[in-house]
């Protein structure tokens, strides 16, 4: 296993930061991105650094995303010669439609995140998809594995569906916890999330994730009762008990995407 020395910062704790410091996963991720030279790329939390290495000069657009302040000066140093943009940042107040508009691309984001804010971000993604195209993410291995949950499964959850709602996710391959520095206590995996250009379903996405994490948020209740939850009254849950095409006795990780997008349907159709 190769290793990178990388810049002798030590990590914080408070900010999850566990640096990727092996080569081969580093190669492996940039192999996987299958890269363009027009592309617009993202990274988040660059760290030492071993990512933004071989996508500086490789793209059209790379801008790294930094929150942490000791790392700014030498990321300055090593890539702004190179043409990276540096943003000392949190991520999660990135506006990335403005970025999509400056460069007048679709982005592309990467990223060694930290496991607490992973979802987080995820849904910050979500809400701004019209402007990415793709994310590949180094994520806890559980957490890569609800993304690509199937239902009925234990991991099938919140994370499954909205992921599946706005793309195809595929995890790629997992990263043992001796890639990174300092070693975290669980194994990691790469995913990665190629978003639809349009969403076929025509549903209000804003009514769909609002049905989803009402139902999954009474996961033990059928869906007839979590679905009583919902903060649109009496008249929508006698409208989806009538109409649905589906027992309402289900739990919500019994639901297809698509049954959840007819319940979100349903609703909508109540607010017309």
């Amino acid at each position: 296993m190769r290793k990178q020395t990388g810049l002798k910062i030590t990590p914080k704790q408070s900010l999850g930061q566990n640096f990727l410091v092996d080569e081969n996963i580093v190669e492996k991720i940039i192999r996987e991105m299958h890269l363009g030279t027009n592309d617009a790329v993202i990274e988040i939390g660059p760290g030492h650094g071993a990512l933004t290495a071989k996508l500086a000069g490789n793209v059209r657009h790379l801008l790294i995303v930094e929150i942490d302040g000791r790392m700014i000066e030498s990321l300055q140093e090593r890539f702004s010669p190179l043409g990276v943009e540096i943003l000392h940042q949190d991520f999660l107040e990135v506006d990335l439609t403005g970025w999509r508009r400056q460069w007048n691309s679709k982005l592309r984001l990467v990223g060694n995140l930290p496991y607490h804010l992973t979802s987080p971000i995820l849904f910050k993604v979500f809400e701004e998809v019209a402007s990415v195209h793709d994310i590949t993410f180094t994520v806890q291995r559980e957490v890569a594995q609800r993304l690509v949950a199937p239902p009925g499964s234990k991991t099938y959850g919140i994370l499954s569906v909205m992921t599946q709602f706005y793309g195809d996710a595929k995890l790629l391959f997992h990263v043992s916890p001796n890639c990174f520095s300092p070693k975290p206590k669980v194994t990691s995996s790469v995913v990665q999330i190629v978003f639809h250009d349009k969403h076929s379903s025509s549903v209000d996405p804003e009514i769909f994730r609002t049905v989803v994490r009402t139902a999954f948020g009474k996961r033990r209740k059928t869906l007839k009762n979590s679905l009583s939850y919902l903060p649109y009254g009496e008249k929508v849950l006698d409208s989806i008990v009538q109409h649905s095409s589906f027992s309402l006795e289900k739990r919500p990780e019994q639901l297809t995407l698509e049954q959840f997008i007819e319940l979100a349907r349903l609703v909508e159709n109540c607010q017309v």
